[in-house]
């Protein structure tokens, strides 16, 4: 046990990821006195979500890249050692959580490893080592996370069967890869493996990639994939898997009740992720869980039972790192008693890193228009843009949706750099900006930003390049 764990402290924070540490540092740099209980700081992101999955999607896309070069006359035949690749991709993901570590010292905060379940709505049981101890506390957050969920029949005990987390550590690349799930983990994943020249199915329920995003999005990603030789099996659902030889076998099946069988080296399976609220003992402290097994909150991050908070993953949808950190900042002044009421969470956009990249925050067209507005909309093709074409990566495009006063309500981006062109949308929605507001915004030349100024003078009938 931790010689330095105090008795009773002000603040409890049990998990590490990117909500936890974000309220525990920001509550000890408000002078609170904070204790973070997890066995491993930066939680699923930083260790086995989305640090090194971009890490690999980042070294693939440098093959990928080379390889698609032939038309700008350049040549080459890249070669990937799977073995240092993934030293390099852990040794990112080991400088970024050690410098959590450091970051939580420099505000004071007491990090101890282990396990923490409440006994009751003031007091902590912490586990580490076979060891325990009791730790009163004035508020708690619970940042639990989540985990992959299990399909049925596809248990993650044996190695044939890869969750996210073994897909991110390979020992060596299989030749074939059965993926289960075409969402966001389930095509990312596909795309890594498909550059390092691995043939890949992902078999996908629903009749299409990426549930929940636009069509005219995930078309330009489908259509992308397909180029990289990857398969999809839309229609089909993951029904069991039999080993062959060293490799699996997995059966599919249609609404129909025709079969299919899809064979691999290994098989991915990547269908969502589920909040744990298991582990911490939260029934004892006086909370409940939604039918969706999420633990509910205010604007605020507050749960139900005074002084208990809960951000991130467990406190429900969007899953995302960058919301959870964002709702860890809100608790965390609201536990240190300063006002929140400007810093609850606004509109929270999505990105994919897939090839090319999607980007999506606040409405679509439709969803504009189910609330009752009559949208403004502005699109722009990234094949008239003169950065994309230079790049050489000009499918895409983006689009920006607004009320009928020209007030931001909503924009989409597929293409390049649309995890970073995502950015200026959601501050201009955050803030009430409008399309001419945006559109009068000098941007620099030649950019991928420049098609956001022009998606917003297109729904303006103004713009000189769309097409």
């Amino acid at each position: 046990m931790h010689t330095e764990l105090p008795q009773e402290t002000d603040l409890l924070v049990i998990g590490g990821g990117p909500g936890g540490y974000a309220a525990a540092i920001r509550a000890g740099q408000l002078g609170q006195d904070v204790v973070l209980v997890d066995s491993e700081l930066g939680g699923t992101c930083l260790n086995y979500g989305c640090i090194p999955s971009k890490a690999l999607l980042s070294a693939t896309g440098r093959v990928d890249d080379v390889l698609d070069a032939e038309h700008m006359g350049i040549y080459a035949d890249p070669y990937v050692d799977i073995e240092e690749l993934v030293d390099w991709k852990d040794g990112v993901v080991d400088r970024l959580t050690g410098g959590v570590g450091q970051l939580c010292r420099g505000a004071g905060v007491t990090v101890q490893d282990g396990r923490a379940s409440f006994v009751d709505d003031t007091t902590a049981r912490i586990e580490n080592a076979g060891e325990t101890a009791d730790l009163e506390f004035e508020r708690a957050v619970v940042a639990t996370g989540s985990r992959p969920i299990e399909v049925p029949g596809f248990a993650f005990d044996d190695d044939r069967v890869w969750s996210s987390r073994a897909a991110l550590s390979p020992e060596r690349v299989p030749e074939r890869l059965v993926v289960v799930g075409a969402g966001y983990i389930g095509l990312e994943l596909a795309f890594v493996y498909a550059r390092l020249g691995t043939d890949v199915v992902v078999c996908e329920m629903l009749d299409g990639a990426l549930p929940g995003f636009d069509a005219e999005l995930t078309d330009v990603v489908e259509a992308a994939a397909r180029e990289h030789g990857i398969e999809f099996a839309f229609g089909e659902r993951a029904a069991g898997w039999e080993p062959d030889g060293d490799g699996v076998v997995v059966t599919t099946e249609r609404e129909d009740g025709t079969t299919s069988e899809w064979r691999g080296d290994r098989v991915l399976v990547a269908v969502g992720r589920e909040p744990v609220t298991d582990t911490a003992g939260i029934e004892n402290a006086g909370l409940d869980t939604t039918d969706a097994g999420f633990v509910e909150t205010d604007d605020h991050g507050r749960t139900a039972v005074d002084g208990i908070y809960a951000v991130g993953d467990v406190a429900g949808e969007p899953m995302l790192a960058h919301k959870a950190h964002h709702e860890g900042l809100v608790v965390a002044a609201d536990a240190a008693g300063e006002s929140v009421a400007e810093h609850a969470v606004g509109p929270v956009p999505a990105v994919v890193f897939t090839e090319p990249e999607i980007g999506v925050v606040g409405a679509t067209p439709e969803e504009a228009t189910d609330a009752g507005h009559d949208p403004l909309v502005g699109q722009f093709s990234l094949a008239a843009s003169g950065r994309a074409l230079a790049a050489g990566k000009s499918e895409g495009f983006v689009r920006v949706v607004a009320d009928e006063d020209g007030r931001l309500l909503g924009g989409q981006v597929v293409g390049p750099e649309a995890s970073e062109l995502v950015a200026e949308l959601t501050l201009a929605i955050r803030y009430d900006h409008t399309l001419a507001e945006i559109a009068d915004t000098v941007h620099a030349h030649p950019t991928f930003s420049e098609a956001v100024m022009e998606a917003a003078a297109a729904a303006l009938d103004r713009s000189v390049h769309a097409p």
